[in-house]
Formats: C-alpha cells, sequence, structure tokens
C-alpha cells in the first residue's frame, strides 16, 4: 500500500498522546467513486477477471485520516465526558448544598413561624383566662344586682302597707302630714331604684354576652394556632432522612385565599383588642355596679331613717296631744262633777225658797181679810209685798241660773264626748303608727341585702 509501514502510528502512542494536528481537517469522507477496468486489449479476459478487487477501496491517506479522525473523536469524546463528569460532580455537589440551604432556610422559617405562633397563641390564652375572670367576676356582680333587687322588694312592700295603714286613720288625724310625704317619697325612691337596677342588670347581661362572644372568638383562633403550631412543628421534625415523606407535586401551589403575615398578626391582634376592650368594658361596668348598689344602699338607709324619724316626731306628737287630751277630759269630768253638785244646790235653793213664799204669800191673804179700816196700808203690808217680790226674784233668778247650768252641763258632756271621742282617734293613729308601721318596719333589710352581698 502507498505510504508503506513508516507511515503507520505507534498504537501506543495513539492510545496516551493527542495526535498531531492534521494537515488536512478533519470532515466527512467523500464519496468513494467506484470506476471499472476496462481492457482494451483485444482477446483478453484479465481485466474482467480482477475487476472486482480493483473496485469501491479507499486510498492509504484516507485510510489514516479515518483512523485520525476516530482517535480525535474518541479522546475529545472523552475529554468532554470528563468535563461534563466534573460539572455533573460540581453540579449535584451545589445541588446538594443548595438543598441543604434550603431546607435550613426552611427549617429556620418554620422555627421563626413556630415562635411568632407561640408569642399569639400565649398573648390569646392570656386573654382568654383575663376575659373567662372577668366574666366571672362579672357574673358575680350580676349575682349582686339580682340579689339587691329582690332585697328592695321587702322595702317597697313596708312602704305601701304603711301608706295603706295609714289611710285606715279617723279625721281629723287623717292628715297629709310628714311622715307621709316621706313614705311617699320613699316609695318614689325604690320605684326609681328598682328601674336602675333593672337597666343595670340587662347591661350586664349584654357585656357578659360580649365577653363570652369575644372569648369564643379568641378560643377559635388560640384553637387555630394551636393546630397549626402542631402542623409547623412536625414540619419542622422532617429530615432527609424521615421514613414518613413522599411527594405531593400539587402541594406547591399558593392557595388565593390564603394569608399575608400582616393579615394573619392583625387577626390576631384585632381579637386581642376587641377582647381587651370588651374587658375594659366589663371592669368599668363592675365599678359602676359597685357604685351603683353603694348608692342605692346608702339612698335607702337614709331615706327609711327619714321615715323612721318623721314617725317617731309623729308619734311624739300624737303623745304630747292625748296626753293633753286627758288632761282636759280629766278638768271636764271634775268640772261636770261640780257643775251636777251646783244643779243640785240650785235645785234645792229653788225649793227652800218654797216655804218662804208660801209664808209670806199667805201672810199677805190673810191680811187681806182685816175688817174695814183694818185692811191699811202699814209698813208690814209693804214689807210682805217687798218679801215676795225677793223672793220671787231669787226664784226667778235661780231658775234662770239653773237654766245656764244645766246648759252648761250639757256644753262640757259635749265637751266630754268629743274628748274621749279624739282621745280614742290618738289611740288608733298612735297604735297604727306605733305598733303597726313602725313594728313592719323593723323587717327592714340591712346595708349588707341592699348592697346586694346576701
Amino acid at each position: 500500500p502507498a505510504g508503506g509501514p513508516g507511515a503507520m502510528a505507534k498504537p501506543g502512542v495513539l492510545l496516551t498522546e493527542e495526535p498531531a494536528p492534521q494537515a488536512v481537517p478533519a470532515s466527512d469522507l467523500p464519496m468513494k467513486v467506484y470506476e471499472v477496468s476496462v481492457n482494451t486489449e483485444p482477446d483478453s479476459f484479465s481485466g474482467l477477471a480482477t475487476a472486482g478487487f480493483r473496485t469501491a477501496k479507499y486510498l492509504p491517506a484516507e485510510w489514516h485520516q479515518s483512523n485520525s479522525d476516530l482517535y480525535h473523536k474518541a479522546f475529545a469524546g472523552c475529554e468532554q465526558a470528563e468535563r461534563c463528569r466534573a460539572e455533573a460532580k460540581e453540579l449535584a455537589e451545589c445541588a446538594a448544598a443548595a438543598a441543604q440551604r434550603a431546607q435550613q432556610a426552611s427549617t429556620a422559617g418554620l422555627g421563626q413561624r413556630l415562635k411568632d405562633i407561640h408569642f399569639w397563641k400565649a398573648e390569646l390564652q392570656k386573654e382568654i383566662e383575663d376575659l373567662d375572670a372577668e366574666t366571672g367576676l362579672l357574673a358575680a356582680q350580676k349575682m349582686r344586682l339580682e340579689r339587691a333587687l329582690d332585697a328592695t322588694k321587702v322595702p317597697y312592700a313596708i312602704a305601701t302597707d304603711n301608706l295603706q295603714c295609714r289611710e285606715r286613720r279617723q279625721p281629723p288625724d287623717l292628715v297629709s302630714d310628714e311622715v307621709e310625704r316621706e313614705l311617699l317619697k320613699e316609695a318614689e325612691l325604690i320605684r326609681n331604684i328598682q328601674e336602675l337596677l333593672r337597666r343595670t342588670l340587662t347591661q350586664a347581661v349584654n357585656q357578659m354576652r360580649l365577653n363570652r362572644d369575644h372569648k369564643e372568638a379568641c378560643e377559635l383562633d388560640w384553637s387555630d394556632k394551636v393546630e397549626t403550631y402542631n402542623i409547623d412543628d412536625k414540619c419542622g421534625r422532617y429530615s432527609n432522612q424521615s421514613t414518613n415523606v413522599q411527594f405531593h407535586p400539587s402541594s406547591v401551589k399558593v392557595e388565593e385565599s390564603a394569608s399575608t403575615p400582616e393579615t394573619w398578626a392583625r387577626f390576631s391582634h384585632d381579637n386581642i383588642y376587641r377582647a381587651e376592650r370588651e374587658k375594659m368594658a366589663s371592669i368599668n361596668l363592675r365599678a359602676l355596679i359597685d357604685n351603683i348598689l353603694h348608692d342605692v344602699s346608702e339612698d335607702l338607709r337614709m331615706q327609711c331613717a327619714a321615715v323612721n324619724e318623721a314617725f317617731a316626731k309623729r308619734c311624739e306628737e300624737l303623745d304630747d296631744a292625748k296626753h293633753k287630751l286627758e288632761y282636759h277630759l280629766r278638768k271636764t269630768l271634775k268640772e261636770i262633777g261640780d257643775k251636777e253638785a251646783s244643779i243640785a244646790a240650785l235645785k234645792q235653793a229653788i225649793k227652800d225658797k218654797e216655804a218662804p213664799m208660801k209664808a209670806a204669800q199667805t201672810r199677805l191673804y190673810d191680811r187681806a181679810f182685816r175688817p174695814n179700816v183694818e185692811l191699811c196700808r202699814d209698813e208690814a203690808q209693804f214689807r210682805l209685798i217687798s218679801e215676795v217680790e225677793e223672793l220671787t226674784e231669787s226664784v226667778e233668778s235661780l231658775k234662770k241660773k239653773l237654766l245656764e247650768s244645766e246648759q252648761s252641763l250639757r256644753n262640757l258632756e259635749d265637751t266630754r264626748m268629743n274628748l274621749e271621742k279624739e282621745i280614742a282617734v290618738k289611740t288608733n293613729s298612735i297604735f297604727i303608727d306605733r305598733q303597726k308601721c313602725m313594728a313592719h318596719r323593723a323587717r327592714y333589710p340591712g346595708v349588707l341585702q341592699l348592697a346586694g352581698y346576701r
């Protein structure tokens, strides 16, 4: 072949060293032109016999070029494969490092998220406990209001009963006195207090409902955060060595309804803010209830003292009036006795004048029978006539005085009856005010009952 043995390269050099640059650049081999040798000599058949060995053959230069190209491609392929392998190793190492960094960042993010969730969960739990305690305190105040409202029924019943009892007083003691004005004032005060307590009780019930509603909202938020904390805590514990992890390709998408960290924090902040606002409103309401119950009990006790003082003063006036009436009754009875004795004496005096009148008139009658000139108007006659006239005048005066005394006695009897009737009226009034009303007022509840502590 062309080129000879010296033209062939050593196999060891081709396997370990890069081949020398070729004069002809590497390219696809040209299409071989097949030529058929034709023997033009006459009567010759040798050309036809060797024609198959001389066709479709490469030249030696082409054979060397083909080997050189193959060596070059092999070396370039090995070099590219080595470089690709190094790049693949570096890429794998970078990908592993990036994956580890991403996992660490995710774990750190989950840890920070756990801290945030724990913070708001603790804040919500504190607010829930505060609201629960505040609702319990407000419930105690509500119970005080109910007891205080029940306690006002007794004073109102006492006041109305006192007014009804005093209606049974008899004239002229059936007067609109200071006691009645104080009792009416007390009844009006109790009605106003009952209305105030009912309104405050309704307000307390509404505030307790609001406390429970906001406590429930905080509890729902707290429950969601507990569940989220457990989920994120479980996610934070996942690692490459975990056996309970698997592919979830569809989980990469972001939910459109998902909240942002700002709206998430704002939601819990708003829940706590509203709960705190209701808690402060509940605290203020409890303070208001304390003041109301204190003022109510003080006002009722002060009005009760005013009514009792008016009753005591009225009873003193009635006692004084009764004592004076009894004094005048005793004087009237004594005067009646004296008057009756005086009338008896007058009647006796009139009766005692009958004998002197009879004697004087008999003398005049008998002297009228003196005869003739003896029928003289002497001094004795005039004296007898004067005596009869004196006796007649005296009897008339005594009778007149008797009539006056009898009329005076009748007046005294009327006065006695009026005094006795008035004493009975005063006794009835004293009995009503002291035995009925004041005894009933002894059942008036104390300050602790009116303040709702009992």
